[in-house]
C-alpha cells in the first residue's frame, strides 16, 4: 500500500569523440560513496543548497505554484487549450485538449522565429510520434544542431561572442515551444542546460563558422557519449547479471533494458522474458516483437496479472526516465507497482539508467510533478461518451515515482551502483555532466 500511494499510479562531450571518465571509473564512485557515508550531514545540506540554486532543467516548473505557472504561461510561444475536466488532485498539472494544428498559431505571429526543424519536432512530440527519453533527447539535439548550422549572422557579427549572445536568445522561444507541445523529460532538461553552458563558453574571439562547427561537434559527441556509448556499456553490465535459466521480468519498453536483453542473447545466455504491459500505450508489444525476432523465449501479460507470474521471476529489469538525488526513480506509470510487487516477493529490481538522466531534484510523490496524457486515450466502447456523463473524469498519468526502498541496483555506464549513490555521482561528475 505504501508503494502504491507514493508511486501515484514510469557529462557532456567535449568534442565528437567521447571524453574519458575520471580515473578509477565506477571504483572511484564507489570510493566516493564510502567517503560520503562517513561525512557529517553538513555536506548533504550543502549539496542540497547547490541543487536548489542550480536546479535541474528537466523538472523546473513547480506546478503547484500558481504564480510560477502564470508566469510560464505568459511567456509561452503557443497558447494551448486547457482541459476542462481534471481530477481534483492533479488539477494543478497542465492538461491540454487536442489541437487541430499547433503550427497555425505560429503562422499568425509576426515575429515567428521557430526553426522549421524544431517546429516539426514539436508537432511530433505533441502527437507522441517520438517517445522515450533517449529518442526525444537525440531528436531535440539533432534539431538544435540544424538550427546552429542554418544560423546566418548579421553583418559585422563574426565572432564567438556574437554567436553566444544571439544563439541564447534564439533558443529561448524554441525551448518554450517544445515545452508547450509536451513537457521536457529529465534528460532533455539536463541536455539543454549542458548546451546553454557550451554556448556560454564559446571563445569570444573565435571565428563564428569555427564556433558553429565546434558546437555541432559537441552535440554529436554528447549523443554518442551519453546515450549511444552509455547504452552499449549498460548492456554489458546488465547482461553480466543474467544467468542460464533466469526468468527476467520487464515492464513496457526501455531502450536500455532492450539493449541488455539483446546483448545477453547474443552472448549465448539462455533465459526467458516476461513482458508486462499496460494501457493505453502498450509499448511492451514493440519490445516483444524485437525479442521474438532474435529468438528469445517470451511471455506477454498485462499488469493486472503481475502477481500470478511473480513467483516464477528471478530478476526484474526496469528502465527510467530519471533518477532523483534521493534515489527515487521516475519512470512510466506502472513501474512503481511492478517494483513494489517484486520487493514484496523478494525479487531483485535492477534499474537501467544513463547518468545524463540523474537529477538533483528531490520528489516524495508523483502528484506535485507529473505529466497528464490525453484522457481520450483511455476510451473504450463503454466510455466513448464519457464527456457527456456529469462528473466523470479520466486520469491518464504518464509517470510515477518508485521509492528507493524498492530498488536493488542501478546499472549505469559508470558501473553498478546502489541508488544511494546518485547524489555522489552528481557531485563527483558534475563537470562532465553539465559542461
Amino acid at each position: 500500500a505504501q508503494g502504491a500511494v507514493r508511486g501515484g499510479g514510469g557529462g557532456g562531450g567535449g568534442g565528437s569523440a567521447p571524453a574519458a571518465p575520471k580515473s578509477g571509473g565506477a571504483g572511484a564512485v564507489a570510493a566516493a560513496v564510502a567517503a560520503a557515508v562517513n561525512k557529517p550531514s553538513g555536506d548533504a545540506k550543502e549539496l542540497a543548497k547547490e541543487g536548489i540554486k542550480s536546479g535541474s532543467a528537466g523538472i523546473r516548473l513547480h506546478y503547484d505554484d500558481p504564480k510560477a505557472m502564470a508566469k510560464a504561461k505568459k511567456h509561452q510561444v503557443v497558447q494551448r487549450t486547457e482541459g476542462q475536466r481534471k481530477v481534483a488532485w492533479f488539477s494543478h498539472l497542465p492538461q491540454y485538449e487536442r489541437e487541430a494544428s499547433l503550427s497555425s498559431q505560429l503562422a499568425q505571429r509576426a515575429d515567428n522565429d521557430i526553426h522549421p526543424e524544431v517546429l516539426k519536432l514539436g508537432l511530433k512530440f505533441a502527437d507522441w510520434l517520438i517517445v522515450g527519453g533517449n529518442r526525444r533527447t537525440v531528436a531535440m539535439l539533432e534539431a538544435f544542431a540544424q538550427v546552429v548550422r542554418d544560423y546566418m549572422p548579421a553583418k559585422d557579427h563574426d565572432t564567438g561572442a556574437d554567436l553566444t549572445r544571439h544563439l541564447d536568445a534564439r533558443f529561448k522561444p524554441m525551448i518554450s515551444y517544445l515545452v508547450a507541445c509536451r513537457p521536457l523529460s529529465v534528460g532533455m532538461g539536463n541536455a539543454i542546460r549542458w548546451l546553454k553552458a557550451k554556448i556560454a563558453h564559446i571563445p569570444p574571439t573565435q571565428n563564428i563558422q569555427e564556433a558553429k562547427d565546434g558546437l555541432c561537434a559537441h552535440m554529436e559527441g554528447y549523443i554518442y557519449e551519453h546515450i549511444d556509448l552509455a547504452d552499449r556499456i549498460i548492456s554489458g553490465h546488465g547482461a553480466s547479471k543474467l544467468r542460464d535459466d533466469d526468468v527476467v521480468l520487464v515492464y513496457a519498453r526501455s531502450s536500455a533494458v532492450e539493449s541488455v536483453l539483446l546483448r545477453a542473447q547474443a552472448d549465448g545466455t539462455r533465459f526467458r522474458v516476461i513482458v508486462v504491459d499496460s494501457r493505453p500505450k502498450l509499448e511492451g508489444k514493440q519490445l516483444l516483437k524485437r525479442l521474438h525476432a532474435v529468438g528469445v523465449d517470451c511471455t506477454y501479460i498485462m499488469i493486472n496479472a503481475l502477481s500470478y507470474v511473480m513467483k516464477e521471476v528471478t530478476k526484474v529489469f526496469l528502465g527510467a526516465s530519471g533518477m532523483l538525488s534521493n534515489g527515487h526513480v521516475i519512470s512510466r506509470v506502472g513501474t512503481a507497482t511492478v517494483a513494489m510487487m517484486a520487493h514484496t516477493s523478494k525479487v531483485p529490481v535492477l534499474v537501467c539508467c544513463e547518468t545524463y538522466k540523474f537529477s538533483e531534484k528531490v520528489l516524495l510523490d508523483s502528484i506535485c510533478t507529473n505529466e497528464l496524457g490525453d484522457p481520450d486515450e483511455l476510451q473504450s466502447r463503454e466510455l466513448s461518451e464519457w464527456r457527456d456523463v456529469a462528473d466523470m473524469k479520466l486520469l491518464n498519468l504518464v509517470y510515477d515515482l518508485t521509492p528507493i526502498d524498492f530498488v536493488t541496483l542501478v546499472i549505469t555506464e559508470l558501473g553498478n551502483l546502489p541508488p544511494t549513490s546518485v547524489p555522489v555521482v552528481i557531485r563527483e561528475y558534475r563537470k562532465e555532466v553539465t559542461l
